[in-house]
């Protein structure tokens, strides 16, 4: 089995560590800056070997994942001397295989492999990527080895061209970032009738909790809700009147979610060409 080591040992990084180490993959240890880190990596993992230095990682490693944050990848893969058919794979999202060049250059396999999941803290990223999907940018036969990785840990995987990256990172920005703003702002409101966030918050998520089961298990565009789905109008005017006068910073993102919602509605098929017209009128007003 490979002998995987890790230059980085933050959130991801540790997770991959230990899910692959459970998996038969051989660990051969990490290393970290970040002394305090390393504490607290060692408490989290007790038989987590923190190594003195990116390169001692690069030595020891067949395969070595730059788990650091994204702005320091370039830098790791153009200072650490890598050796001919080594794998070098960096874990970011945004960015593609082109900041590995440095790597490429002295002969090694470079690739990225993203899990889509969003990570807390260690112990919810353990209990996360089981499951996740995989973005993988790599050739072969290096694309055949994260296939592997990415179904030994219960998940499965996506192939994506440099050119994808920015935009499949911006979608899982909207699906998970933006998600947790819109709780937040729908809490904001819900504090202009004296209910404070954490009972807001707590009345709010079996509500999530449904429209995530209904997404799953009826799908876009049948899944959706509520008085654009049904082209009701009336309430929607009372919706723009009261975020006027009681929470006027909301109104903005209610009308452009709105208008990116009309064509959701128009595929579920309960509305017409004409209540559609009428919504996006009554919406783009200023």
């Amino acid at each position: 089995m490979l002998k995987v080591g890790f230059i980085g040992a933050g959130t991801v990084g540790t997770a991959l560590a230990v899910l692959l180490s459970q998996k038969g993959y051989q660990f051969v240890g990490a290393s970290r800056k970040n002394k305090i880190a390393r504490n607290n990596t060692s408490r989290v993992i007790s038989n987590f070997r923190i190594l003195d230095s990116n390169q001692e990682v690069a030595d020891n490693a067949d395969f070595v994942f730059i788990t650091t944050p994204d702005n320091a990848i370039a830098g790791v893969a153009a200072e650490v001397r890598w050796h001919r058919g080594q794998s070098v794979v960096h874990c970011s999202g945004a960015d593609s295989v082109a900041i590995l060049e440095p790597a490429r250059k002295k002969g090694a396999l470079v690739g990225g492999f993203h899990p889509l999941q969003t990570f807390a803290s260690v112990e919810r990223a353990i209990e996360n990527i089981p499951g996740s999907t995989f973005a993988i940018e790599a050739e072969e036969p290096l694309f055949t080895t994260l296939q592997d990785m990415a179904a030994a840990l219960g998940g499965h995987w996506i192939k994506l061209k440099a050119g994808d990256k920015i935009a499949y990172h911006a979608a899982a920005v909207f699906a998970c970032n933006y998600l947790v703003t819109l709780v937040k702002m729908a809490t904001d409101l819900w504090q202009t009738f004296s209910v404070p966030p954490d009972q807001a918050i707590q009345a709010l998520l079996p509500l999530i909790q449904g429209t995530l089961h209904n997404i799953e298990t009826v799908g876009i565009p049948q899944c959706l809700t509520g008085p654009i789905a049904r082209g009701d109008t009336g309430t929607i005017q009372k919706h723009l009147e009261t975020l006027h006068d009681k929470a006027p910073s909301l109104l903005f993102a209610y009308k452009e979610l709105g208008l990116q919602t009309i064509p959701i509605a128009l595929a579920k098929g309960k509305i017409d060409r004409k209540q559609a017209v009428d919504m996006e009128m009554m919406l783009k007003k200023n």
